[in-house]
């Protein structure tokens, strides 16, 4: 027996567009995706350690509506800043 699976709007939305045109939308800002897919990719690859920080109810406001609009978890995009700064790249 088959399974079925119940689609958001947007995957709903994808699949109409493969069955009407026969192969899938294309993708806005490809590259722009791609770039934030590796990097996510390799800090998923990287090994976690768990740390605890002290902030103010502000700050995490902030950083959680920063990520918000980015469409990621907040803690992933504390991560990501901290390896940032971490490596060097906020330095440039």
């Amino acid at each position: 027996m088959p399974k079925y699976y119940i689609l958001d709007q947007e995957e709903q939305e994808i699949e109409n567009y493969f069955e009407k045109h026969g192969f899938p939308p294309t993708v806005k800002n490809l590259a722009q995706i791609k770039k934030q897919l590796k990097e996510a990719a390799k800090l998923t690859l990287d090994k976690i350690r768990n740390i605890n920080l002290r902030l103010s109810e502000r700050t995490v406001h902030q950083l959680k509506s920063r990520a918000a609009h980015e469409g990621i978890p907040y803690q992933t995009l504390a991560g990501s800043i901290l390896h940032k700064y971490a490596s060097g790249q906020f330095d440039k």
